[in-house]
């Protein structure tokens, strides 16, 4: 079944959608111009996922002899649940930490202009 969500027109990268359909809860968001659909709900704690902040994955710089060097900023999109922390990987929804844990992706529909997410 597909629940509509929104204009595409009116999400702009890094905006979020929430959807209500029943009682499935769902963010959409779009990064780097592709549009996502995940289950709002943290698998820690329930928390409100998809209300969290959109941060680019950090990565510690290790040199060749073993010592630190700093941080710098992948160009991979998190998205911080904003209870606890957790972070979780926009392309894939699954947990950074240890890709075990995950938020439920949908499948999105955009049709003339409409974005739907197939719940």
């Amino acid at each position: 079944m597909e629940v509509f969500a929104g204009r595409s027109t009116d999400l702009e990268a890094g905006d979020r959608i929430l959807v209500e359909h029943k009682d499935q809860h769902s963010g959409v968001l779009r990064a780097k111009g592709v549009l996502h659909a995940f289950f709002n709900l943290c698998p820690y704690q329930g928390s409100p996922a998809c209300e969290g902040v959109l941060v680019h994955k950090p990565e510690e710089i290790i040199a060749e002899d073993r010592s630190y060097q700093g941080m710098r900023f992948t160009e991979d999109l998190h998205l911080v649940c904003p209870w606890h922390g957790w972070e979780f990987n926009v392309e894939t929804g699954r947990c950074a930490d240890d890709g075990k844990h995950g938020l439920r992706k949908f499948a999105i529909v955009e049709r003339e202009g409409d974005i739907y997410v197939v719940v």
